[in-house]
């Protein structure tokens, strides 16, 4: 590789690294704050939350990593022209085909681990924090445990818990179930105990107050009562989380069966096909961003206001290539023998890329213009 190719592709890659830190973070940070949230108000402790947040992570970055490569090579070209040093390449001989090489090479990186990410990173890590969801939704107990705290385990149902002691006795107990239309019940007991009976938890509350208001009738009833048990299993909507998806299936597994996958799963064969030709196009899609971010910018003249123009093309051009990406699914999804329309967004991409180049090869000649020969030793001298 010349130094040109290994002086630029150093570029490349130190602000891919930088744009794709900012991204991850923003991105991360979003998502972080909503399953905070969800998981806090759950009565979930902090461990699950790290937990959680760090097998979202492979996924946020699959996400914007072929923007953060497309932001690198738009950043490198811009700076590169303004500074001229792309002119000068181009005058010792340089096309924007050559010139694109480090660029490729870059994409290729880029490439590769997009394909770490997709075929192997990403399902393991959904995989895992699907199983764990499913965990935490069969406990029923660790979501109501909490002391301290006013906790929505459902929709309609507010549990409160004043202090935990030592022997698992739970002290000044609210439970508010407002899920029947027209009408609220809310118990309120000085201690309780939580048992198992079986796969069901039970809550037996002591020396409380039962009071169910009719709000169609207006009336109160009011209840005490020295012991009472309730089924708080089914004060929590655990839901069914299905473990067995496309989306946490390594590629090989879905390459060697793809319809006994779509059975298990309970999807079609098309929405199983579109994962997989998904995986493989998402890769394509890093190298095609990275090189129409650089064609884009070598269109056109040099102007003292910059290639803010160019900026603006380049991002348009990204923006149609992710909206086509949508448009492609639902066909093949909905037939699987429509799988190479996965690949058209990149090609798509690869084919502007390419016309761009062409176009600023033929921008910088002047019609009727030789170039001149190189100097030699001896020809300085004359």
């Amino acid at each position: 590789m010349a130094r040109f190719d290994r002086y630029m592709l150093s570029q490349l890659l130190v602000l891919f690294g930088f744009f794709a830190l900012v991204l991850v973070s923003v991105y991360w940070i979003n998502s972080a704050v909503q399953l905070f949230d969800t998981l806090i108000g759950e009565g979930q402790s902090a461990w699950i939350f790290a937990e959680f947040t760090a097998l979202t992570l492979p996924n946020v970055i699959r996400l914007v990593l072929p923007v953060a490569g497309f932001a690198a090579s738009v950043y490198v070209t811009n700076r590169l022209s303004s500074e001229s040093e792309l002119t000068v390449m181009q005058a010792t001989g340089f096309s924007p085909w050559r010139l694109a090489r480090p660029v490729l090479v870059f994409g290729l990186i880029v490439a590769a681990m997009m394909s770490a990410l997709t075929h192997f990173l990403v399902p393991a890590s959904l995989g895992q924090l699907v199983e764990r969801q499913a965990e935490i939704a069969r406990n029923v107990t660790s979501k109501l445990l909490t002391e301290g705290t006013f906790l929505h385990p459902s929709n309609g149902v507010t549990f409160y818990i004043r202090e935990i002691s030592p022997d698992s006795t739970l002290n000044d107990v609210f439970l508010s179930d407002r899920r029947r239309p027209g009408e609220s019940t809310s118990y309120t007991a000085e201690t309780a105990f939580v048992v198992r009976d079986g796969e069901a938890a039970k809550l037996v509350m002591v020396d409380g107050l039962s009071q169910t208001y009719n709000r169609r009738t207006g009336r109160l009833f009011i209840t005490h009562f020295a012991d009472f048990t309730y089924d708080i299993s089914a004060l929590i909507d655990t839901g069914k989380v299905n473990v067995f998806n496309e989306s946490y299936l390594p590629t090989p597994m879905l390459l060697a069966d793809p319809a006994g996958v779509a059975e298990r799963a309970g999807n079609t064969v098309g929405t199983v096909t579109e994962e997989l030709h998904g995986r493989f196009a998402q890769a394509l899609v890093g190298i095609a961003y990275a090189l129409v971010g650089f064609a884009a910018l070598l269109v056109g003249e040099f102007s003292r206001f910059g290639v803010w123009r160019q900026i603006v093309g380049a991002i348009l051009i990204l923006t149609l290539i992710k909206l086509l990406e949508g448009v492609v699914a639902d066909p093949v999804r909905a037939n699987a023998e429509s799988w190479p329309l996965m690949y058209l967004p990149a090609l798509i991409a690869f084919a502007v890329a390419a016309g761009l180049l062409a176009w600023a090869g033929r921008s910088h000649r002047v019609p009727g213009h030789k170039a001149a020969p190189p100097l030699t030793a001896a020809g300085v001298g004359r």
